[in-house]
């Protein structure tokens, strides 16, 4: 029998010039084409650059958008729950091995049939492709096709989180997907497939027949606008269908506009401020601690985001099963200048803070604001806005003091941010705990939801308490809608489900 998965609260821009050409291109007025007659066209904040779903982008927000379109996955989440997809059931025959059975019906878009043997290879390929989604199958010892439509995981380790994880598993086509420029043009057996696709730029994409039935639009577009300006100016015109996530400080500029309508929804995206632990002063908890007590959390999220954003009271968004509420810490700088002192520091300290603008919506405002906070209290923190790849690079060699950046909780469970980035042994940021450890080792490992739940719970409070990092403000993603746009459901992975949209006049 399938089993089910239940969490808490189902509550996340080329230039001017070529935004312009895009624009002109697909013009309402220019083409004579009523808005109904053409393809959806919805573009994402961030480009689309990979179509590997289980390669260094595989846990990206727009690789993930695209993957849900083109590829199937066995367990997909609808709302709170986790439901079948191409797998019509899961168990846990054994502690250490489950037993996955697969509908007879899916085929790729090549009229290949989708067997067992196609879900062993995909389950391989990302397991060992050392991405940040291998860590979720390292447990997998061996897959064994028991059948055209059924196979057994064997685990080194009871894997409670397997359910979960299969709503990010794609599957592609064993025999094609280590082809040679098959991610140019790749084959699925999604709901829709790749008519073209020129990275960072357009993917275009054809209806399929589908098992879950072919979907109302015939075509759906995703191009890359990388100007703000020039994704708010296509919504208004109706040079755009959907536009999401709107920037919190952009919202205004669409509110009461002509034929368009804005939907909210609490994100699985989040940011945080990690403190490198293992280099001083961070050492010292109570020198992060006075650090989070010297910023002003809650003025800055209302003043900087409005209502695209909440205050945390986790470390993880109250959108994520697992997410248990904490006492905010509150602003005393008075208290934070005590604390201070008596780690040795009366007299403050420097330090610097890296992020990199492309981070997500308002960063730059976000880290000088707290970077002002912290000098109120004798803590002169360098500014280090640099490039992505350079980011990328010193937070992996641990190469920072502090560092902020936005995380998102791609599979909607605290084991994917929570699990993955806090063992003593991923050694992310220098913190180590070996109480956390066991705590998360044993959330990772039993099925049960109650248990696991609790066991999340004790993990917030200690990575809260601890002050491992500072998280000031879970996402609100906002998307805009042509009035046109029907059965457009807004979620919150930022990964939208397009097969029931239609286009109205």
């Amino acid at each position: 029998m399938a089993s089910t998965f239940t969490r808490r609260n189902f509550l996340r821009i080329s230039s001017m010039s070529l935004a312009g050409a895009y624009l002109a291109s697909c013009s309402v007025g220019g083409g004579g084409q009523s808005e109904a007659e053409q393809a959806l066209r919805a573009a994402f904040s961030q480009p689309i650059n990979d179509l590997d779903p289980h390669g260094p982008s595989s846990v990206d927000e727009s690789t993930l958008l695209a993957g849900r379109l083109i590829y199937d996955t066995l367990v997909r989440r609808d709302g709170d729950r986790l439901v079948p997809s191409v797998a019509t059931a899961w168990e846990q025959s054994e502690p250490t091995t489950w037993v996955l059975t697969l509908r007879d019906d899916v085929t790729f878009h090549d009229g290949t049939p989708l067997t067992a043997r196609d879900v062993k290879a995909s389950l391989e390929r990302v397991r060992d492709a050392g991405t940040a989604q291998s860590a979720l199958w390292t447990s997998v010892t061996d897959v064994e096709v028991t059948g055209d439509h059924e196979l057994r995981l064997v685990t080194d380790e009871p894997l409670g989180t397997v359910p979960v994880n299969l709503t990010l598993l794609f599957i592609l086509p064993a025999d094609k997907m280590n082809a040679d420029g098959f991610f140019r043009k790749p084959v699925g057996s999604g709901p829709f497939a790749v008519e073209s696709f020129t990275p960072s730029d357009v993917l275009e994409l054809v209806a399929t027949e589908h098992w879950s039935g072919k979907p109302a639009l015939p075509k759906a577009t995703l191009p890359y606008l990388p100007e703000t300006s020039s994704q708010i100016t296509a919504l208004r015109t109706g040079d755009l269908s959907v536009l999401w996530p709107v920037p919190p400080d952009q919202v205004r500029e669409l509110e009461g506009a002509d034929g368009v309508r804005l939907e909210t929804v609490p994100s699985y995206a989040y940011y945080f401020t990690w403190f490198n632990c293992g280099r001083e002063p961070f050492t010292d908890p109570r020198v992060r601690r006075a650090m989070w007590r010297s910023v002003d959390i809650a003025t800055i999220v209302k003043n900087l985001f409005g209502d695209g954003a909440e205050r945390m009271t986790a470390p993880i968004p109250s959108t994520v099963f697992g997410h248990a509420e904490q006492e905010p810490y509150a602003y005393d700088p008075d208290a934070a200048r005590r604390d201070l002192a008596e780690a040795g520091f009366g007299d403050g300290f420097r330090t610097s803070l890296m992020w990199f603008s492309g981070t997500g919506p308002l960063a730059d405002g976000l880290a000088q604001a707290m970077i002002s906070d912290w000098a109120k209290v004798g803590i002169t923190v360098e500014p280090q806005n640099i490039e992505k790849a350079e980011w990328l690079q010193r937070l992996n060699a641990k190469d920072f003091d502090l560092e902020l950046q936005i995380n998102t909780v791609t599979t909607g469970d605290a084991d994917f941010t929570l699990g993955r980035l806090y063992d003593s042994a991923a050694d992310r940021m220098g913190y180590a705990n070996p109480e956390l450890d066991t705590i998360l080792r044993e959330a990772h490992s039993v099925s049960d939801q109650d248990r696991r739940g609790e066991l999340y719970a004790d993990a917030c409070r200690i990575i809260w308490d601890d002050a491992v990092g500072i998280f000031p403000a879970a996402l609100i993603s906002t998307y805009g809608l042509r009035s046109s746009v029907k059965g457009f459901e807004p979620v919150p992975s930022n990964q939208p489900d397009l097969r029931g949209v239609t286009l109205e006049t």
